[in-house]
């Protein structure tokens, strides 16, 4: 029983330690105490301490363990808005300003207000792709182009 846990746990790490030296760890606890990494072990064991710890979406959402802090977390009331203000939402940032992207930005927690429309109407295209776009597309498009 002993071997074949062993071997299991051997298998997990050399295959977590391909998939990590391709990609890195990411962020997190693992890479804050393994600070240089120079093997595959090393890498495995940064990746492990990350996905075990749990803290790699903590610090995502709050820019701690080395994280970036996402600009902005979408919500199910950006959702449902964008939802019930689709041809709004567009016309509006088209023209890169008005009430219903303030309304966004504050559901978003977006601070400038302004770049945030500007940064709208430039990617306008990348937004809103086609004149049959859904809802889901135009808020991935949003969190994936600003």
């Amino acid at each position: 029983m002993k071997k074949i846990l062993i071997s299991a746990v051997a298998v997990l790490a050399l295959s977590t330690s391909a998939i990590a030296a391709n990609t890195q760890t990411g962020c997190g606890l693992g890479g804050d105490i393994i600070k240089n990494p120079d093997s595959a072990v090393m890498y495995s064991l940064q990746a492990t301490t990350n996905g075990t710890s749990g803290n790699q979406t903590f610090g995502i959402t709050s820019g701690t363990s080395g994280c970036k802090k996402a600009k902005f977390v979408m919500n199910e009331r950006a959702s449902e808005f964008v939802a019930s203000n689709m041809d709004v939402l567009a016309k509006e940032i088209a023209v890169g300003h008005g009430e219903s992207i303030n309304t966004l930005a504050e559901l978003l927690s977006v601070e400038d207000k302004a770049t945030f429309a500007s940064a709208l109407q430039s990617n306008y295209n990348s937004i809103y792709t086609s004149q049959n776009v859904q809802m889901s597309n135009v808020l991935d498009n949003i969190s994936t182009t600003i």
